[in-house]
């Protein structure tokens, strides 16, 4: 596990002993198939990191309609914008097969950017390269 959440972006260029001694800070989560992690419009202020499995992400059209952003796998990282704009959520996260994850909370990732600035910049970079492919 600790080999997936360091390919994670938000470790990389952490050193090794400082993402092994976070992840342990990290609540792991299971969800089943077609389960809906969360909605867009709803509140949130979790992030998951995927472990195994695969989550889908999208939005809903005017029209009603899903429009899929991204699939997403191992290591990828998702549900983050809530940590720092606390707003409704702006897609809806749901599995394609079973999925396991780990997560954390605003608070949390607050505590770890306070020990590890690095950590911060590491977010934004991810957040970038996203809106980036968008």
């Amino acid at each position: 596990m600790d080999e997936i959440l360091a390919r994670a972006g938000i470790f990389q260029g952490v050193e090794p002993s400082a993402v092994s001694a976070l992840t342990k800070q990290l609540q792991p989560v299971d969800f089943p198939r077609g389960h809906t992690v969360f909605a867009e419009g709803e509140p949130g202020d979790r992030l998951y990191i995927i472990i195994s499995g695969k989550v889908k992400i999208g939005r809903r059209s005017p029209d009603g309609r899903e429009n899929l952003l991204t699939i997403m796998g191992p290591s990828d990282m998702f549900g983050e914008l809530s940590i720092f704009d606390p707003g409704p959520r702006t897609s809806s996260a749901t599995t394609i097969t079973e999925v396991r994850a780990v997560s954390m909370d605003r608070d949390a990732l607050r505590a770890w950017i306070a020990d590890r600035p690095e950590i911060a910049e590491q977010l934004l970079r991810v957040l970038a390269r996203r809106l980036r492919r968008t």
